[in-house]
């Protein structure tokens, strides 16, 4: 049966990675508000009893692809809101290894129907600078971004959101401002602050929004009052290059010919995947994200 892409439903069925964090907690918050059903997925029972008693948890180990299963089957969409607290070896398998084992337990839930779900997934402004002294100490930009490629190359309905700074805004600070490129890396708030709460109202509007699709952009926010019509903000925005693993207007400084070899055949994997489907849905997602660039932007 062929599989295509299309408008999520309106009662939608989500799933919350890293959804006791700071972002992911607001996260879960919003769906609920919205009346969505919410899962969250959870490393250990403790944690489960820190969310709210409407989302149902599936205990789930990121790092491990054969425990997620159950947390994806039937959903209609997920947010990544998790990260990396450690080292280099903890940002490989929980920024990376995380996003990399939830595809894959989606397309093999998906290879029994017709449902593909929507992604969210936040990474952070800066995470193209590779030699700045934080991703040089702990390469979290490099996995991050490895994390972002593995979408881009799934043929999966995405939309990427690379926060500022969190809660560094002031109050009057609420209009919302989306980049491309990401050309602010001086690695401090001067990069741009933006509220948790605003993130995680802009990555559950997402699932929702055709003009976000196949996007990927950052997002900061200026003085003024609130954003409050996301679509207009996601159709003013460049899709991604079809075909490319980089964000639009990304500096080409990650070639593939240098990445690890592990890294080289999940692509190659994911990218046989979406071909093995004829291409059908990917070209409806990449039509779809092309349809919302603004002309002067083409």
């Amino acid at each position: 049966m062929t599989q295509q892409f299309r408008s999520a439903p309106a009662a939608l069925n989500v799933l919350v990675v890293g959804a006791t964090g700071s972002v992911g907690t607001l996260v879960l918050a919003e769906a609920l508000r919205q009346g969505y059903s919410v899962r969250a997925l959870v490393r250990t029972t403790p944690r489960a009893g820190m969310l709210p008693k409407q989302a149902q948890c599936f205990i789930g180990d990121l790092t491990r692809a054969d425990t997620l299963s159950d947390a994806v089957d039937g959903i209609d969409a997920v947010a990544f809101t998790h990260g990396a607290n450690g080292g280099k070896s903890e940002a490989e398998r929980v920024d990376y290894g995380g996003v990399r084992n939830i595809v894959a337990a989606m397309r093999a839930s998906a290879a029994n129907g017709t449902r593909i779900p929507r992604i969210a997934l936040m990474t952070a402004i800066g995470v193209t600078n590779r030699q700045g002294a934080y991703n040089r100490a702990t390469e979290i930009h490099d996995w991050k971004r490895r994390g972002e490629r593995l979408l881009r190359a799934s043929g999966l309905p995405y939309t990427i959101v690379r926060p500022g700074w969190f809660d560094y805004n002031a109050q009057d600070q609420q209009r919302l401002l989306t980049l491309q490129g990401d050309k602010r890396q001086a690695g401090d708030p001067s990069d741009g602050v933006v509220s948790r709460r605003q993130i995680a109202q802009v990555l559950v509007a997402s699932f929702t929004s055709d003009a976000a699709l196949g996007k990927t952009f950052e997002l900061v926010a200026e003085h003024g009052a609130a954003t409050t019509n996301l679509e207009v903000m996601f159709a003013a925005l460049a899709a991604d290059e079809p075909g490319s693993l980089d964000g639009v207007w990304d500096a080409g400084n990650m070639p593939l010919t240098g990445e690890p070899a592990s890294v080289r055949n999940d692509l190659q994997t994911l990218t046989a995947a979406a071909d093995a489907r004829g291409g059908q849905a990917h070209a409806k997602l990449q039509h779809a994200a092309a349809m919302t660039v603004p002309r002067n932007l083409q």
